[in-house]
């Protein structure tokens, strides 16, 4: 990579300062840096960092950022590495700074609703944490493992996105550190902020490129009592996805709305070894719905059963017991695992307007029959975020084929008013499908906010775009 040329190595003297910062045991440069050269993206060739590094606090971080700045070394934030964008993957070597030992949760306000934490917490364990004070954090992108520095960084989405949005929807403030080494706070425990530009809506969703967060408070809200599942089979997906508006014109919120086909659901029968109710069809909706009682919850779920089977539903499936319903959830959740597990080729995450997911999906799968190349779709119908895996890892299909489609797929989901990305970032390995989806003028502005920020471009370097 050219890029890799204007970079200074890691000499002996800067490892020396480095401990200095953080400690000897927190500087690592053995064997132990492959854990950090890789994250969870599919096929992509893991890079090792020069040293991997662990500070424990904000002051640290900032000491690390102006050494590195100082010295013109690269560094790349890292949370928990359960990225699919390549990410965390230190392209150009230099330092990862790992935010692992940034694991604090400061405070619960259960007066103002607001948790601040550090961005090393591991989701799952945020959620106990806040459940234990009567409170609810409602967003869930589907890895409970990832850390919620990782959640901001890219502003994680998933199934919960149609009634509660995305993480930048619940970031009221953050503590982040400039490449210089300057301390910045942001917003604070209030949800109307119109005091000059919002850094921290900026700074959510930068992938580490532009600072490192080093703190977030977070809007919690009191939880719902009830929650149901629907299962709904169609005879084919145009059926399903027509009665998403439909759901949503009868001003009913569900939390989620899931889109899946039989082929999945197949798929993750063998994987789990479980059988999923009503698996014959050819397309589902997998709705989640939330209430105060029984009886409004009820009385969602009978509407929501009515729509979609005027819509042409064959059936209704509500579970019968929390087990029953946790056991649907878990099912959802293996569809990646299922996946990568019978042969991805490589995945894609495009967004849509949510009338234009059947036809969106329609048009993919015509693409990837021209190639030959069997590709898995599903995805969250209500916010029009579709997931597409092509198939066939480890046969003939090269892996140009496979990038030259998933390029054609972007074009259509761009025609059709959507674009490249709706959760995972564009990272490394989708950056250069960019200019589809975004005019010069707007990644020319990008660019520049990017060198406000960061001079030197050490910030994660090689992550969404390539600065010239």
């Amino acid at each position: 990579m050219e890029a890799q040329n204007r970079y200074e190595k890691i000499t002996d003297a800067v490892l020396a300062l480095l401990a200095e910062i953080v400690g000897d045991k927190n500087v690592l440069t053995g064997d132990e840096r492959g854990n950090y050269s890789r994250d969870e993206t599919l096929g992509l060739k893991p890079v090792l960092p020069e040293v991997v590094v662990r500070p424990g606090d904000t002051g640290s971080v900032a000491r690390i950022l102006k050494l590195a700045n100082d010295r013109n070394i690269p560094v790349t934030p890292r949370g928990g590495g359960t990225g699919i964008s390549g990410g965390a993957v230190p392209i150009y070597g230099g330092i990862v700074l790992s935010l692992e030992r940034m694991n604090k949760i400061w405070e619960i306000d259960d007066d103002n609703f607001v948790a601040t934490v550090e961005p090393g917490v591991i989701l799952s364990y945020f959620y106990q944490a806040v459940e234990e004070y009567g409170l609810y954090y409602p967003l869930y992108p589907g890895e409970v493992s990832a850390t919620i520095g990782g959640n901001v960084a890219t502003n994680a989405g998933g199934m919960k996105a149609v009634k509660y949005g995305v993480t930048r929807h619940f970031v009221l403030g953050l503590e982040a550190v400039l490449p210089t080494g300057e301390i910045i706070e942001t917003g604070g425990k209030f949800v109307k902020c119109s005091t000059g530009y919002d850094l921290t809506q900026l700074i959510t969703g930068s992938e580490g490129t532009l600072a490192v967060i080093t703190k977030i408070m977070l809007r919690l809200i009191p939880p719902l009592g009830k929650r149901e599942i629907l299962f709904i089979p169609f005879n084919n997906l145009h059926e399903a996805i027509k009665s998403v508006p439909d759901i949503l014109k009868e001003r009913i919120l569900p939390v989620g709305i899931e889109f899946m086909e039989k082929d999945i659901i197949n798929m993750v029968e063998q994987y789990t070894g479980k059988e999923i109710p009503l698996h014959n069809y050819e397309a589902f909706l997998m709705i989640i719905v939330e209430a105060d009682s029984e009886d409004e919850i009820h009385r969602i779920a009978s509407r929501i059963g009515e729509v979609c089977l005027n819509n042409g539903a064959v059936d209704v499936f509500i579970p019968g017991s929390e087990r029953a319903k946790r056991r649907l959830l878990e099912c959802r959740e293996k569809f990646y695992p299922a996946i990568s597990h019978f042969g991805m080729a490589d995945l894609a995450d495009v967004v849509v307007p949510r009338s234009k997911v059947a036809e969106f999906v329609e048009k993919a799968k015509g693409i990837a029959g021209e190639y030959g190349i069997p590709i898995i779709v599903y995805g969250h119908a209500g916010d029009g975020n579709v997931h597409l895996h092509p198939m066939g890892k480890g046969t003939d299909k090269s892996e140009e084929k496979v990038k030259e489609l998933l390029a054609r797929i972007y074009e259509v989901g761009v025609s059709l008013g959507g674009t490249i990305s709706g959760e995972h970032g564009l990272g490394l390995v989708k950056k250069g499908y960019l200019p589809m989806a975004s005019d010069r003028g707007k990644i020319d502005l990008m660019k520049r906010i990017k060198r406000a920020f960061d001079p030197n471009s050490i910030m994660n370097s090689g992550k969404v775009f390539d600065l010239e």
